[in-house]
């Protein structure tokens, strides 16, 4: 199995609960590939490693809320994670446990469904008696968070899901609803670093891939078995232009997220990032020879995620490994709200 080793750290208790306030107070690894030596810093310090001219690559899509709580005719209550829609507006893909063809739901305040079907990833499509239920979301949806967070949360006695989720589980940069989960690499910005970071000279461009639950399928065997569920992902002109100039001046292209380097991985070929936009299932797993970005900012994975599968394809897996350990022994915190690695 892939990364049996990391499965060997005791990671529950380090599991990060709650953002970090401020954001960029989080800790900040750097790992630097040419020395394979690690330093600890904080994340606003984050600047310093920034030359004049280097592009930052932020994914600005945005966490609408997505959980759903419905009543069968039976009474019965069901839990659903919108997905995706469908061409036709009124059909969903989402996820469910409480799946029967056919049922009707009842979600309340006038909106209705109904079971049609499965894809063959198992997820179930859903029609609604509405076009636009996004209204409806934001009146009665919940944040979707990880599930750990929900589950470490009840175990302290803690509400699964806190009302300040909604700005906090989304980056300060998020414009364009779609996706079901944050990229998380981004919540340490402020806009006051941000802002540093343009005052020093930095090009900060925008990508957009909306997160869905592909991202989070676990790995079952080898890499080269796993596939990985499309995501919809578009590169603007300005952001494809800006890459490519600095590319030419010898500047650093800096991507915060598996997602921002899914997606300019995918747009990139023969050393020209191309603009567009298109559904990407590239899945990149050791061996993956990188074409579009020099620096990798992340944070710390599950050992059996396809998220972690990218980090070793950027910096070799012993190096990572001695990271985590490294991790563990110093009590970063872990996964969606933890801390923070950069790999140059």
């Amino acid at each position: 199995m892939a990364f049996e080793r990391f499965k060997k750290f005791n990671i529950d208790p380090l599991i990060a609960k709650q953002p970090a306030t401020p954001r960029d107070s989080s800790r900040l690894m750097v790992l630097h590939r040419d020395t394979q030596t690690i330093e600890h810093r904080i994340f606003r310090d984050i600047h310093e490693y920034f030359h004049p001219g280097d592009v930052l690559v932020l994914n600005n899509t945005k966490v609408f809320p997505a959980k759903l709580f419905a009543h069968k005719a039976t009474g019965g209550k069901v839990e659903v994670l919108l997905v995706r829609p469908q061409q036709d507006p009124q059909v969903w893909t989402v996820l469910t446990r409480d799946y029967k063809e056919n049922a009707e739901l009842d979600f309340g305040d006038g909106l209705r469904g109904v079971m049609l079907g499965k894809t063959p990833n198992n997820e179930v499509l859903i029609r609604f008696n509405q076009e636009d239920i996004l209204p409806f979301c934001h009146g009665h949806g919940l944040m979707p968070l990880p599930v750990y967070i929900e589950k470490a949360r009840k175990h302290e006695g803690l509400t699964p899901s806190l009302s300040s989720d909604k700005e906090r589980y989304q980056t300060v940069y998020a414009k364009y609803e779609g996706s079901i989960a944050a990229p998380t690499a981004g919540f340490h910005f402020t806009q006051e670093l941000l802002q540093k970071l343009k005052d020093k000279g930095v090009r900060i461009v925008y990508i957009t891939l909306h997160v869905g639950w592909g991202t989070f399928k676990p790995l079952r065997g080898e890499p080269q078995q796993h596939h990985m569920l499309p995501e919809l992902a578009e590169v603007p002109a300005e952001t494809a232009d800006i890459i490519n100039a600095a590319r030419r001046e010898g500047k650093r292209i800096f991507s915060v997220g598996t997602t921002s380097t899914r997606t300019l991985e995918s747009f990139t070929e023969n050393g020209l990032t191309q603009s567009g936009k298109k559904w990407t299932d590239l899945f990149i797993y050791p061996g993956y020879q990188f074409k579009a970005i020099d620096v990798f900012v992340t944070n710390f994975h599950f050992p059996d995620s396809t998220p972690l599968c990218m980090v070793t394809a950027f910096a070799n897996e012993d190096f990572i490994y001695r990271a985590y350990s490294e991790a563990v022994e110093k009590k970063y915190r872990f996964y969606s709200f933890g801390d923070s690695m950069m790999i140059l």
